[in-house]
């Protein structure tokens, strides 16, 4: 299909719009569809092996917790989910200060 032909007059603008709305249905990977949504860079099937792998993790991780001494497991982190295509990454977690330091804080600031 040459696109020229539409300045030519031999391909309507309908006729291109039904091809680009079929370029986006057609499953796999398409270079379209890629552009448009960085989540179509993981078929299916990759997917799916992305959330087995994260609920292996998990599994693994409970079940350490469950049959191990707490205080050793009380610091075992949770496992990282793998990154996928498209996906924000999580903020990091900002430690909050304790209402003594808050107050030690103000209480400071009042002294001046």
């Amino acid at each position: 299909m040459d696109i020229l032909d539409l300045w030519r007059g031999r391909l309507s603008l309908r006729r291109v719009g039904v091809l680009i709305k079929s370029l986006l249905r057609k499953p796999g990977r398409s270079l379209l569809l890629q552009a448009l949504d960085e989540k179509a860079e993981w078929d299916e099937s990759t997917y799916l092996l992305a959330r087995s792998s994260d609920a292996l993790e998990l599994t693994n991780h409970l079940l350490l917790k469950a049959n191990f001494d707490p205080a050793q497991t009380k610091d075992l982190p949770l496992p990282l989910k793998i990154p996928r295509p498209g996906e924000v990454e999580p903020a990091p977690e900002v430690e909050m200060a304790s209402p003594q330091e808050v107050m030690s804080l103000f209480q400071a600031m009042n002294s001046l």
